[in-house]
């Protein structure tokens, strides 16, 4: 860790060259995928495999019960309510406090920007593709808009994963940011997960959601990183 507490980036003179590549590939590569779910939603196409996982998950001749024991559904409400709105606003605002205490403003202003952002893109986006839920009697959970893409899954990687990438410049240990960054990934795939099996997503939303919520997070990290070392 730096003097003003970043993650070191090698020795001096030679920072991690791989580093901002690797963001911007993911990053894009995130957005293409979005892209072309967007594309075939958009042309009326739908994918095979967005019924079957859903009837997957539920029990054969029955789509009002879910597969697995009872406590199964439960459990999978309680994960997507960290992808609710509730929840994620007041994890937001937690990390935004948190970081503005420890005097990283500009950080807690790109958390405020990661949040924000990725609420009116999802809204947005709900409202152009106006894409149609799954068959009502699979829902397990109450919803009232579009389908295209999972808020949930998007607002959560977005929020979560840019906690993760400030939070852990402020851990000078590797395992500690290792373990911060696939904490988070796993609360995130679990909150998409859970919006499948409740079948209220299409899979192919939540996916789309993925994509779009890390893309933005990083986007948001590397912005923040680059006019940081501009300031420097």
């Amino acid at each position: 860790m730096n003097a003003t507490g970043g993650w070191r980036e090698g020795p001096p003179g030679r920072p991690l060259q791989w580093l901002w590549p690797t963001l911007l590939l993911l990053a894009v590569a995130g957005v293409l995928l979005a892209a072309h779910i967007a594309e075939e939603i958009a042309e009326g196409d739908t994918f095979r495999s967005d019924r079957a996982i859903l009837l997957a998950l539920r029990r054969p001749g029955d789509l009002v019960h879910p597969i697995g024991p009872a406590w199964l559904q439960q459990s999978a409400v309680d994960i997507s309510a960290l992808g609710g709105f509730t929840l994620l606003w007041i994890f937001g605002v937690g990390g935004i406090g948190y970081l503005a205490l420890r005097r990283r403003r500009v950080e807690a202003g790109w958390l405020a920007a990661s949040l924000v952002g990725a609420s009116i893109i999802d809204t947005v986006l709900k409202s152009l593709f106006h894409r149609a839920r799954p068959d009502p009697a699979l829902h397990l959970a109450y919803v009232v808009n579009a389908s295209f893409p999972s808020g949930h899954a998007m607002i959560s990687a977005a929020v979560y994963l840019s906690l993760a990438l400030m939070l852990a410049e402020t851990d000078p240990r590797r395992l500690g940011r290792v373990g911060l960054l696939t904490f988070m990934c796993l609360i995130v795939i679990l909150i998409g997960c859970s919006r499948v099996y409740l079948g209220v997503h299409w899979p192919s939303d939540v996916v789309a959601g993925w994509c779009l919520g890390t893309a933005w997070a990083l986007l948001v990290f590397a912005a923040m990183r680059w006019l940081r070392g501009r300031r420097r």
